[in-house]
């Protein structure tokens, strides 16, 4: 299977996601930097879940934009501690979709992959992330 391929199978789109959470099936992941919500904006029904503070607490290698990116805003020990409350918390069960949303669905492909990988079989990225989550919310 082609890589485009299997990134499809992983896509909902932003009306898909929205009217998933109107019905109480889904959660929606908001997998940017802390920075990003407060530059861009952040939809109010979403969880807050950083991608690269994620990758790194499961031991995955980040490549250097991302370290980048993580160390211009290394989060202190009380985002640490509720990003961990956060996961486990929410005790997700394998039925629950979980919908994660960067700003353009890159990040968010792989952030529903990581999630996967750890048994939440139902994961998948926002289409166009952000952007396409904030059309779709100005079109209602």
């Amino acid at each position: 299977m082609a890589d485009s391929e299997a990134d499809v199978s992983l896509e909902v789109t932003a009306a898909t996601a929205r009217e998933l959470i109107n019905l109480d099936l889904a959660t929606l992941l908001d997998v940017r930097q802390p920075f990003e919500r407060e530059v861009e904006g952040a939809p109010e029904e979403g969880i807050a879940v950083p991608l690269f503070q994620f990758k790194h607490l499961l031991g995955h290698r980040l490549d250097p934009e991302e370290q980048e990116i993580l160390d211009a805003d290394v989060p202190d020990d009380r985002e640490m501690r509720h990003f961990m409350q956060t996961i486990n918390g929410q005790h997700f069960g394998a039925d629950r979709i979980l919908l994660c949303l960067c700003n353009s669905g890159r990040r968010s492909l792989h952030a529903a992959a990581l999630l996967r990988e750890l048994g939440f079989g139902r994961s998948l990225s926002v289409a166009g992330g952000w952007r396409a989550w904030s059309v779709a919310e100005d079109g209602e």
